[in-house]
């Protein structure tokens, strides 16, 4: 009897790169795995890249995110049945937030949606942004429900998107480019050009992707931080030099670091740990961004949870202990019993001490209520306390 051939392992998947490699390396990031791709954890550190982001201007590398164009007569139709959004309705230059579902009502990915097209022509045109490690999956199931007249263009890494985050981030870019972003209102999307000319200084409707590309960018005013920040979409091979520009201005590099530690004190959700298919947009506190005047994929099983309340509510817990650091998976408890696990957490640089997210039952949800959570091996406690834990500053325009 021939010896049983041992099985090869498995093979190893490079990991991607987005068009900034060279970037951070230049700058010192410390790179790191993130959903197939290489980014930098952080550059300088983790603390410092937060604080510049809260107090003056952060530059992130988000190229890592899906970049898909949806497009033809019916895509607007298309990207309505299939998120919480109604698409039909948005107007040229918005962007929006929304989630798509499966049939059962839970978060399959939450989305960035823009509308590219003037408005002028019979099609629509929308950027759809997910996350990186549902961008494959989001994308095979547009293909799946589209209709043969509706393109789907996938752009990474054709493109690059970098996020421009904190109090002087309009301040730097009208510096650096010419731009006047007053008008430019919160969650809308113009088309600027990167090489001045004043007649676009406030930017216009309705962009071609890549054509418009080649000497402007996309611009957008949304944020993951809860500060003043832009995206800009542009072609790959501007955005080194689009960088250096940047931090040549005073834009600090920042990491993936930095990225959840601003956003965790926003309270804003993160794709694969508040939610990974099991949990609905009510239940995670988003009900503000499910648009019940349209039909879509996952809305009857919301209907009840908007009327009687969903069973389990997504909330904030502060601690005070000194030390006390939460992370996903930390066990929590009430009246001694074990009721749920923290779904993010960590150490909040500007409150100074341990915050976290969890699922309570909505009966026990209320801002004020004790919990403990077990760290290394203690009870330590904590309090129910309202989102976000950092408020954010009024919206600059």
């Amino acid at each position: 009897m021939s010896a049983p051939v041992a099985a090869a392992p498995p093979r190893a998947v490079p990991l991607r790169r987005t068009p900034l490699a060279e970037f951070h390396r230049r700058h010192g990031g410390h790179l790191v795995p993130f959903n197939g791709w290489e980014l930098p954890l952080y550059y300088s550190s983790i603390l410092a890249e937060h604080r510049a982001v809260r107090d003056g201007v952060g530059l992130f590398d988000v190229s890592h995110m899906g970049l898909l164009t949806v497009a033809g007569a019916r895509a607007a139709g298309l990207l309505g049945r299939r998120t919480t959004a109604n698409i039909d309705a948005e107007p040229p230059g918005q962007v929006r937030y929304t989630f798509l579902l499966e049939a059962t009502g839970a978060i399959v990915d939450d989305l960035l949606v823009t509308r590219l097209d003037s408005g002028a022509e019979l099609a629509r045109a929308f950027l759809v942004v997910p996350n990186a490690g549902r961008a494959d999956e989001i994308e095979e199931i547009l293909r799946q429900h589209r209709t043969p007249d509706t393109t789907i263009t996938r752009w990474n890494p054709r493109l690059a998107l970098l996020a421009v985050q904190g109090p002087r981030s309009r301040a730097l870019l009208e510096g650096v480019f010419g731009w006047d972003l007053a008008e430019l209102a919160f969650y809308h999307a113009r088309r600027f050009p990167l090489g001045g000319g004043a007649a676009e200084r406030s930017g216009h409707l309705g962009i071609a992707i890549p054509a418009d590309l080649e000497a402007g960018a996309l611009v957008s005013r949304t944020g993951y931080t809860g500060e003043l920040g832009y995206e800009l979409l542009v072609r790959a091979e501007a955005a080194d030099a689009i960088a250096e520009r940047l931090v040549g201005a005073g834009a600090v590099p920042a990491g993936l670091g930095a990225r959840d530690t601003l956003r965790l004190e926003k309270g804003f959700l993160l794709s694969g740990q508040e939610f990974h298919r099991d949990r609905t947009p009510i239940e995670a506190g988003q009900a503000r961004f499910v648009a019940f005047d349209h039909a879509f994929v996952g809305r009857p099983p919301l209907e009840p949870q908007v009327a009687e309340g969903p069973a389990v509510r997504l909330v904030g817990l502060e601690l005070s202990t000194d030390g006390a650091i939460p992370r996903h998976g930390t066990p929590v408890r009430i009246d001694g019993q074990p009721v749920t696990e923290v779904t993010s957490g960590g150490l909040s640089p500007t409150l100074g001490h341990g915050i976290a997210l969890a699922y309570l039952p909505r009966a026990r949800s209320a801002p004020g209520t004790a919990v403990t959570l077990e760290i290394r091996g203690a009870e330590v406690p904590a309090r129910i306390v309202a989102l976000p834990f950092v408020p954010s500053p009024q919206r600059r325009t």
